[in-house]
Formats: structure tokens, sequence, C-alpha cells
């Protein structure tokens, strides 16, 4: 496999998460108790890191080998 074809799991993966949080989001509006909301804004947070991973990590999959590409100096040596 290579970073190519690995970008597609990642663009998937940030996809399944971005539903996940629309989910959680709807339940914690809904939620009656104030508690069980807060639980679903703290997952939601934690949701979101790994969303914002998954994008970033598609992109530097996906144009890890382009020349004039600026890799983000979080995901070098």
């Amino acid at each position: 496999m290579t970073l190519y074809q690995i970008s597609f799991t990642y663009r998937a993966d940030a996809a399944v998460l971005r539903t996940r949080i629309s989910e959680l989001r709807a339940a914690a509006r809904a939620a009656k108790d104030r508690e069980e909301a807060e639980r679903l804004k703290r997952r939601i947070a934690d949701l979101q890191v790994l969303r914002r991973q998954s994008s970033e990590l598609a992109e530097l999959t996906k144009r890890y080998y382009e020349r004039n590409y600026h890799r983000d100096e979080r995901y070098t040596l």
C-alpha cells in the first residue's frame, strides 16, 4: 500500500468522525441531564482532535512525494 492509497483511509476516517461528532452534538442539545451534556461535549472535543489529525494526515500522505509540498512540521522528524 502506498502513502497515496493510505490517504484515502485517513480521509474516510475523518468523514466517519465528522458524522459521529454531528450525532453527539445533537445528543448533547437533546440531553436532559447537564452532566450527560458535559460528558458528550468532552467526547466531542476528543473526537474533534482525532478528526483534525486524520484530515491533516490525509493531506500529508496524499502529497508526501510532491516536490514543492511544504509538510506540516508536526509530522516531520
